[in-house]
């Protein structure tokens, strides 16, 4: 695997922020994202939120199929990354539209 590139990761993060819509978001990582990749990403999401609502690992998996890993690397994300996960649950949570979530 070639080192990241960040002119392309910048690019990337640059093409998102121009989606407008819902709809627009679904068609660009439908044609970006391979299933497998799309599926892996959004799974990520999902882990995070259980895990920010302090659900156990095993319910965890039983939720989204995520492995033991798979959470661990999310959770570890959670505590120590960058802060990309608190930042966007932050800003999910004060969508009106995440009531029922």
């Amino acid at each position: 695997m070639q080192p990241l590139d960040a002119d392309q990761v910048k690019d990337l993060a640059q093409a998102i922020l121009l989606l407008e819509t819902e709809e627009e978001a679904n068609h660009f990582f439908e044609d970006i994202f391979t299933i497998h990749e799309l599926q892996a990403v959004a799974q990520r999401l999902a882990v995070a939120r259980l895990l920010r609502k302090r659900v156990t690992y095993q319910e965890i998996t039983e939720k989204t199929g995520a492995s033991t890993a798979t959470i661990s690397r999310v959770n570890r994300a959670l505590n120590y990354g960058a802060g990309g996960y608190q930042m966007i649950l932050n800003k999910m949570m004060d969508d009106p539209r995440e009531e029922n979530t």
